[in-house]
């Protein structure tokens, strides 16, 4: 291979060491990538993607780009990369934490989660970071399922929760932050979707492997299941997976790239204080799965 495998040192992912992006990627580098990926389900590449060319490349490996419908989050000249940003035209979303106002705030989901075809995965690269705050963690949901007793496994089998596409972090019914509080939804209109019905447990169509569904922020109810028993299962379920046991967090330096399987992960932006700057760009690898159900 054109490049080593290391562990990132929390046991959740794996970092790239060695890769060479001033050249292009070889066939078999692009098939020994794409099958590290799904072993570890979370790569890191430390200080890779130096232009933006480098950034499709790399993510060229991984599947075919989406191309965001919203033209104007797009990076001019590429439309598979978007920019977010926290100099961007629209207000952004704000909350506070034990009165400290956070921006971008997004707690552990999984994209797309909210519809039966979620993102297939992403890869998110770091332009300018702030003096505070601005990390990305990441939990590995297949390691989340992995560690349940036998018993929670059969219980759990076949079972299906709700979703829903909530905005408003204060909004959250299960992980919701301690101290937080509403502060204003910006400017940005994120449309609407009907609830959607997924499995607990998904089997990933690549590797075999089975992962825990949860997306808190977007996470209602079990279905079919009274409100009161449906709720002690989700929180026990959500407080094991959010434990910290199968998470990795990234402390970003510029040009640094982190790529995840949608299909097992689930992620969240810690948020930056207010009045500081951070601009990452991200492309998102489709996803051609129909999963799940529309709930009437």
């Amino acid at each position: 291979m054109d490049f080593e495998v290391k562990p990132t040192g929390s046991g959740v992912g794996a970092e790239i060491i060695g890769l060479d992006l001033s050249r292009p990627i070889s066939e078999a580098t692009q098939r020994a990538l794409h099958g590290v990926w799904l072993e570890a389900g979370i790569l890191v590449f430390r200080g890779l993607a130096t232009t933006p060319e480098r950034h499709v490349a790399l993510s060229r490996c991984f599947g075919d780009l989406d191309v965001h419908p919203v033209e104007s989050v797009r990076l001019e000249g590429h439309p598979e990369i978007i920019e977010l940003t926290t100099r961007g035209r629209n207000t952004p979303i704000v909350h506070y934490i034990d009165e400290a106002p956070i921006v971008g705030r997004i707690p552990w989901h999984s994209d797309m989660i909210y519809t039966t075809q979620p993102c297939r995965g992403a890869l998110l690269r770091m332009i300018e970071r702030p003096a505070r705050g601005g990390e990305t963690g990441w939990i590995d949901t297949a390691a989340a399922y992995d560690a349940l007793s036998p018993a929670w496994k059969k219980r759990i089998e076949g079972l299906e929760a709700r979703f829903d596409f909530v905005t408003n972090i204060c909004d959250m019914r299960f992980a919701r932050t301690k101290n937080l509080r509403f502060g204003t939804m910006g400017s940005q209109d994120f449309g609407s979707f009907p609830p959607v019905a997924h499995t607990l447990v998904w089997t990933h169509p690549e590797s075999g492997r089975k992962s825990l569904v949860l997306s808190p922020i977007h996470l209602i109810e079990m279905v079919g299941m009274p409100r009161k028993e449906g709720d002690a299962l989700l929180e026990e379920l959500v407080e094991h997976t959010c434990s910290g046991r199968f998470t990795y967090v990234h402390d970003w330096q510029p040009n640094d790239v982190v790529l995840w399987d949608n299909w097992r992960t689930m992620h969240m932006a810690f948020g930056t204080p207010e009045g500081l700057h951070r601009v990452v760009q991200r492309t998102s690898i489709t996803g051609d799965r129909e999963v799940g159900r529309i709930l009437a």
